[in-house]
C-alpha cells in the first residue's frame, strides 16, 4: 500500500489583502472630512492652476517611470539562471552593479544640479529605452551593458523626480500643502507601479523566461517613449547658468559644513541599505526551513503595506499628530530597527516573518514622505540631486561589502546582514534625534543662493 504525501503551499490569506485595500482606501476617503487642517493638496483651490496642471503631468510621468522599474526587478536572479550562470556570477552582476552606483551616482547628482531636473529624467527614461532596445535586439546576456544601464537609472530615479518636483514648486511659489500632498502621493504610486510591473511581467511570460523577457523589453520601449513625450511636453525648463565653482563652494558651505545634513544623509543611508538588505534576503529568509511558499503572493504584501503606511502621511501634516517631523521619525526607525533585529534572531516562522516584513514596509512607506518633507526643510533645492546621491555613497559601500562577504567569501551569514541592518536603522534613529536637538523648527528661505 502506497504512502501518498500531500504537499502544502503556504500562501497569506485573503483576508490580509481585503484588509490593506479597504484600510487604504478609508483613509485616503475620509481624510478631507476627518483632517483638522482641510486645505491640504488636492483639497486645496488655493493652488495655481498652472502647478496642479504641472502637478497632474508629473505624477502620470513618475507613474509610467515606476512602472519600468519594476518591470525588470521581476526577472533578476530568473533572468540571469535563464542563461546558466553560477550564483557566483549572479553576485559578480549584483557588484558590477552597485559598483557603478558606488562611483557614478555622486557625480549624476551634480550634472542633475547643474543641468536641469527635467534633462536628468530624460536621462532615465533613455536609459530605459536603451536596454528594452538592447535586450530586444541581442537576445543574450549583456550582463555588463544592461546592469550598469539599469543602475545609473536607478540612481537617477532616487532623486531626479523629487528634485524636479521641488524646483518646479519653489519656481511657482506655491503653498506647501501642495508639495507634501506629492511626496506622499509619490510613495503611494511608486508602490502601485511597481506592483503594476510585477503583474505585467508576470503576464508577459506565457512560455519560456526568454520569451517573457523580449515581450518585457517592449513594453519598456513603449513606456520610455510615452514618457519622453510627457517631460517633453512640460514646461520648458531654463538652461542653468551656476558656474561649477560657485556650486563647489556653495555644496561645501550648505552641505558638506553643516551638521545638520550629515545627520540627514546618514538616516537616509541606513533607511536605503536596510532596504537593500531586505530585498536582497526577504526570499532565502522566508523558505529557510524548507517549506513551499507562493512568493508571488507574499510580494504584494509589502508593497500593499508601503502604500497604507504612505497614506498616513498626509493625516501627520495635517495636525493629527502632536509630534513633530523628527520625532515621527525617531520612533519609526526605531520600530525598524526592532523588526530587523527579531528577524536577524532567525525567527522561522513564516507567518510572524511575513506580518514583520508588512510592518516594516509599512513604516518604510510614512519614512519616506517625512525624509522628503525633512530635505525641503534644510537642503537648498539647488544642491538637491548632489546631496541626495551623495549620502547613497556609504549605503552603497556598504550594500557592496556585504555582498562580496557574503556570495565570495561566505564569512558571514544571513542573520548576520540582518544585524548589521538593524544596527544601521537604530543609529539612523539617533541621528535624526539629534537632527531635532540641533536642527531648526520653522523653515526658512535659504534657498536662493
Amino acid at each position: 500500500m502506497g504512502v501518498v504525501i500531500e504537499t502544502f503551499i503556504w500562501e497569506p490569506s485573503s483576508r490580509f489583502f481585503v484588509f490593506v485595500f479597504v484600510s487604504t482606501f478609508l483613509s485616503i476617503l475620509l481624510f478631507p472630512y476627518l483632517a483638522k487642517n482641510r486645505t491640504f493638496g488636492t483639497f486645496d483651490h488655493s493652488v495655481s492652476s498652472s502647478f496642479a496642471r504641472f502637478q497632474r503631468w508629473f505624477l502620470a510621468i513618475y507613474t509610467l517611470s515606476s512602472v519600468m522599474e519594476g518591470l525588470w526587478s521581476v526577472y533578476g536572479e530568473l533572468e540571469l539562471a535563464s542563461y546558466g550562470l553560477s550564483k557566483e556570477s549572479m553576485v559578480f552582476y549584483l557588484c558590477v552593479g552597485y559598483s557603478t552606483a558606488l562611483v557614478l551616482g555622486p557625480l549624476l547628482g551634480v550634472i542633475s544640479d547643474l543641468m536641469g531636473q527635467k534633462r536628468i529624467c530624460l536621462l532615465y527614461c533613455v536609459l530605459h529605452f536603451v536596454v528594452g532596445a538592447w535586450k530586444r535586439v541581442t537576445m543574450s546576456p549583456s550582463a555588463w551593458f544592461a546592469n550598469i544601464c539599469l543602475s545609473l537609472a536607478g540612481i537617477v530615479y532616487s532623486f531626479g523626480f523629487e528634485t524636479w518636483l521641488v524646483v518646479e514648486h519653489e519656481k511657482q511659489s506655491q503653498r506647501n500643502d501642495s508639495l507634501n500632498e506629492t511626496f506622499w502621493l509619490m510613495t503611494f504610486l511608486e508602490s502601485a507601479s511597481l506592483l503594476g510591473g510585477q503583474v505585467l511581467a508576470n503576464w508577459l511570460v506565457d512560455e519560456t523566461v526568454q520569451h517573457g523577457i523580449a515581450l518585457s523589453a517592449t513594453a519598456s520601449l513603449f513606456l520610455s517613449v510615452v514618457a519622453i513625450v510627457c517631460i517633453v511636453q512640460t514646461a520648458k525648463e531654463p538652461l542653468k547658468t551656476l558656474p561649477f565653482r560657485d556650486y563647489s563652494a556653495a555644496f561645501y558651505a550648505y552641505v558638506l559644513g553643516d551638521k545638520r545634513i550629515w545627520f540627514l544623509g546618514t538616516a537616509q543611508a541606513c533607511l536605503q541599505f536596510s532596504t537593500a538588505v531586505f530585498w536582497i534576503l526577504w526570499a532565502p529568509t522566508i523558505v529557510a526551513d524548507g517549506r513551499e511558499v507562493n512568493l508571488g503572493l507574499i510580494y504584494p504584501c509589502f508593497l500593499g503595506s508601503r502604500m497604507l503606511g504612505s497614506t498616513v502621511f498626509p493625516w501627520l501634516m495635517s495636525g493629527q499628530s502632536l509630534l513633530r517631523l523628527e520625532d515621527c521619525l525617531v520612533y519609526i526607525y526605531a520600530i525598524l530597527g526592532i523588526v530587523f533585529s527579531i528577524v536577524a534572531y532567525d525567527y522561522q516562522e513564516i507567518r510572524i516573518l511575513v506580518v514583520l516584513f508588512c510592518l516594516y514596509h509599512g513604516c518604510a512607506g510614512l519614512a519616506l514622505p517625512l525624509l522628503a518633507r525633512l530635505r525641503t526643510m534644510y537642503v537648498p533645492n539647488e544642491l538637491r540631486g548632489g546631496m541626495i546621491s551623495l549620502s547613497q555613497v556609504p549605503a552603497n559601500a556598504a550594500i557592496l561589502f556585504c555582498l562580496i562577504q557574503r556570495g565570495y567569501s561566505n564569512k558571514i551569514e544571513n542573520s548576520t546582514m540582518m544585524a548589521f541592518g538593524a544596527i544601521s536603522l537604530f543609529t539612523a534613529s539617533g541621528c535624526i534625534y539629534l537632527l531635532r536637538r540641533w536642527g531648526k523648527s520653522p523653515h526658512q528661505d535659504w534657498h536662493k543662493l
